[in-house]
């Protein structure tokens, strides 16, 4: 008796070993370095703000883009590789989020880089009070692969129109919102 009982407490205790040493390990987001970090699609500086985006590959790399439009042409043009994670930032405040747990904001008259219009969201609350304030969609994770993914060419030849007449893009993002 004092084998079996012995034996399952072995059996016991190497499961746990095995249980807590395969647990998933915690992956974060990588700091951007505007010096040197160009968006894996549009080439154009990534700026460390509220709109960039980043991929950790299974490998340990980091994919970095200006815009989460940029991010996902990127992921519809590599869909064979090996995705560890997925980051966005909160509008409001910069923090990084995993995409799946991001809510969205649709809106033509949300000025972005890549003028993908679409930003993210912590809560669905501080989402829809963006909605309220500035106007647009809402979105879900699930929402974005539906969605057309369309750059606004408008907004886009008024920002070329702005940078050539000397106007910051942070400036003009920022007095749009709001």
């Amino acid at each position: 008796m004092n084998r079996y009982i012995l034996k399952i407490i072995l059996i016991t205790i190497l499961a746990l070993l095995m249980i807590t040493g395969c647990g998933k390990k915690e992956i974060n987001p990588v700091a951007i370095h505007e010096e040197t970090a160009k968006c894996e699609i549009c080439n154009m500086q990534v700026k460390d703000n509220q709109f960039a985006t980043e991929i950790i590959l299974k490998n340990g790399k980091a994919i970095v883009f200006d815009d989460i439009g940029c991010m996902n042409q990127w992921m519809k043009e590599n869909e064979n590789e090996k995705v560890d994670a997925k980051f966005v930032r909160d509008y409001s405040t910069s923090e990084w989020i995993e995409m799946e747990n991001a809510t969205y904001v649709y809106g033509k008259a949300i000025k972005t880089p890549m003028a993908y219009n679409i930003i993210s969201f912590t809560t669905k609350d501080d989402a829809q009070n963006f909605i309220v304030e500035n106007e647009g969609s809402l979105l879900t994770y699930t929402d974005l692969e539906k969605h057309s993914w369309e750059k606004n060419k408008e907004m886009m030849e008024e920002m070329k129109k702005m940078k050539m007449d000397g106007h910051s893009e942070k400036e003009d993002t920022k007095a749009s919102a709001h």
